[in-house]
C-alpha cells in the first residue's frame, strides 16, 4: 500500500492561503496602523524572524539552494543598473525634496558609510528571503501563473512598506519588486536579487531618498 508520510507534512492550500493572508497582508496592516513609529523596527525584526522560521520549515526547501545561479549575472549589468538608478533617483530627489539631496554624503558621510555596509546584510538580504524564496517556494501552489505571480509579488512587496504611508515608497518598492522577482525567477539567482536590492538601497540612501524610509518622518493619514 502506498504510504508517503511527506503528504502529511505538506500544508493544504486552504491553510497556505490563510497563512499567506496573515503574514503578507494582516501583519503589514497591523504594523502600519496599530504600532507607533518607534515600534516599527522591533516589529519588523519579529516579522523577519517568523518568516525565516516559515521558510526553514517549508517542505522540500533547502538553504543550500540559495546558492543556485549565484553567477547568473554580469558586472556590466550591475553597473548599468546602478547608473540608471542613480540618474532616476537624483532627478526624483531634486524634483521632490531638493533640500535633502545627497544630505548624508555632504553632512554625515560616516553614517552613510555605516548604512552602505549594513544595508545589504541587515535589510536587503532578509527582505529578499521573505519576498522571494519564502513567497515563491512556500506559497507557489496558491499563486497565479507566469507574469501574474511576479506582479503579485511586487504588489505584496510594496504593500509590506505600508508603514511609511507614502505613494512614492509604494511606487519605488513595486518597481524594485518586479526587478528583484525577475532576477530570482528568470535568472534563477537569489544572489543576484540580493545584489540588485543592495545596490538600489545604497544608491537611494546616498542620493537622499532615504528620508522617505525614516520612521521619524512617518505621517499617518488618520
Amino acid at each position: 500500500m502506498f504510504n508517503d508520510l511527506s503528504l502529511y507534512n505538506t500544508p493544504s492550500d486552504r491553510r497556505l492561503k490563510l497563512e499567506f493572508a496573515l503574514f503578507y497582508l494582516a501583519a503589514p496592516v497591523s504594523i502600519a496602523v496599530l504600532l507607533p513609529p518607534t515600534m516599527m523596527f522591533p516589529a519588523l525584526f519579529a516579522f523577519t524572524g517568523l518568516g525565516l522560521g516559515l521558510l526553514n520549515f517549508t517542505p522540500d526547501f533547502r538553504w543550500a539552494e540559495l546558492r543556485h545561479g549565484w553567477r547568473e549575472w554580469t558586472w556590466r549589468e550591475v553597473a548599468f543598473f546602478a547608473v540608471v538608478t542613480l540618474g532616476f533617483c537624483t532627478g526624483l530627489i531634486y524634483a521632490l525634496r531638493p533640500e535633502a539631496a545627497f544630505f548624508l554624503l555632504r553632512q554625515r558621510p560616516e553614517l552613510l558609510a555605516m548604512i552602505w555596509l549594513g544595508y545589504p546584510l541587515v535589510s536587503a538580504l532578509p527582505q529578499e528571503l521573505l519576498f522571494r524564496p519564502l513567497f515563491f517556494r512556500r506559497y507557489g501552489t496558491i499563486l497565479p501563473e507566469g507574469a501574474r505571480a511576479d506582479i503579485l509579488n511586487a504588489a505584496i512587496f510594496a504593500f509590506a512598506h505600508l508603514m511609511y504611508w507614502s505613494w512614492l515608497v509604494a511606487l519605488m518598492t513595486f518597481a524594485g519588486g518586479l526587478l528583484f522577482s525577475w532576477a530570482y525567477r528568470q535568472r534563477g539567482s537569489f544572489v543576484y536579487a540580493v545584489l540588485l536590492h543592495a545596490v538600489a538601497g545604497n544608491i537611494l540612501f546616498a542620493v537622499g531618498l532615504g528620508v522617505y524610509f525614516y520612521s521619524g518622518n512617518v505621517v499617518r493619514p488618520f
